[in-house]
C-alpha cells in the first residue's frame, strides 16, 4: 500500500467531509441538520451552531487535511509492517 497516497486519499476525504460542514454552517442549514441527527440517535443536542466565520472554516479544511493525511500514512505504514 503506497503511504503517500492512502494519506493523500484520507486527507482528501476528511477535508471534503469539513467543506460539506462548512457550506452547511455558511448557509444556516448546520444547526437544524445537527438536531436531526441527534434525535434519530436519541439524544438531547445542547450544542448550538457558531456563526461563520471564513478563517475558521478554512483552518478546520485545512487540519482536516492535515490529520487524515497523517492517520493515512499512519495507516498505511502499518498496513505494510503486518503484510510483509
Amino acid at each position: 500500500m503506497n503511504q503517500r497516497k492512502t494519506g493523500l486519499a484520507l486527507g482528501t476525504f476528511a477535508a471534503f467531509v469539513h467543506v460539506v460542514w462548512v457550506f452547511l454552517v455558511a448557509l444556516g442549514w448546520a444547526e437544524p441538520w445537527i438536531n436531526f441527527v441527534y434525535r434519530m440517535h436519541f439524544i438531547n443536542n445542547t450544542f448550538t451552531i457558531m456563526s461563520f466565520d471564513l478563517g475558521r472554516g478554512i483552518g478546520v479544511i485545512v487540519i482536516a487535511f492535515i490529520m487524515g493525511n497523517i492517520v493515512g500514512n499512519i495507516f498505511a505504514f502499518v498496513w505494510n509492517k503486518i503484510h510483509k
